[in-house]
Parts: structure tokens; C-alpha cells; sequence
């Protein structure tokens, strides 16, 4: 696997919410609120937000805009970015190990300290 896979995206331009459904086995509870994070962060700063795994199961928020879309809040992206990086830091490991565990095969280790 040499490319990265799109858990979620959502687009400010076409109003929708995509969640891929290789990962409808997630809980529902879970996919709700993906769905509320991301449209509420296009809602916000506008442009398309999409959450990537990496080849090695790392989780990264991609954000992406139009060339001509001077209504899109760059400054604004990248606060919003930092402040989901930070209250979801949870939600994002607990999906980094459910893709490393069931995509990746990886064995999980037993460790009290995480």
C-alpha cells in the first residue's frame, strides 16, 4: 500500500459529507460525529476537509480550497486545524489504531502506559 486512503471529506462547495464505506463497520456514534466535525469546520472556514490515513496509519487532516475562493479563511484553517488536532486527539489514535489493526494487520501490544 503506497497511497493513502480518505476515512471522511467534506466540501463547503457541494454542501455534502462523503464517510468511504470501507469503514461502515465503524460504531455509529463515531461516524456522527465525523460527520458533525467536518461539515461544521466547512461551515466555518468554507473549502474541502478530508481525513487521510497515511501509508503507516497515521490519521492527517488534508484541507484543500478553490484557487478563486477568497471567502475560504486560511488563518481561520489552520486555528480550526490545531483546536481539532487537540480536542479530538482522542477520537484520531482510537481511529489510527482500528485502521493499523484492521487494515494494516499490525498486533496490538499490551501497554498499560497508553
Amino acid at each position: 500500500m503506497n497511497e493513502e486512503i480518505v476515512l471522511c471529506a467534506a466540501s463547503a462547495y457541494e454542501q455534502k459529507f462523503y464517510l468511504n464505506p470501507e469503514f461502515d463497520s465503524l460504531p455509529e456514534n463515531i461516524k456522527q460525529e465525523l460527520q458533525i466535525m467536518c461539515v461544521l469546520y466547512t461551515e466555518d472556514v468554507g473549502g474541502i476537509l478530508m481525513l487521510v490515513f497515511d501509508e503507516d496509519g497515521n490519521l492527517e487532516l488534508k484541507v484543500d480550497h478553490e484557487e478563486n475562493d477568497f471567502f475560504f479563511d486560511e488563518i481561520g484553517s489552520v486555528l480550526k486545524i490545531k483546536e481539532l488536532q487537540q480536542t479530538k486527539r482522542e477520537l484520531f489514535e482510537s481511529l489510527e489504531l482500528f485502521f493499523k489493526v484492521f487494515y494494516l494487520g499490525e498486533e496490538i501490544e499490551d501497554n498499560p502506559e497508553k
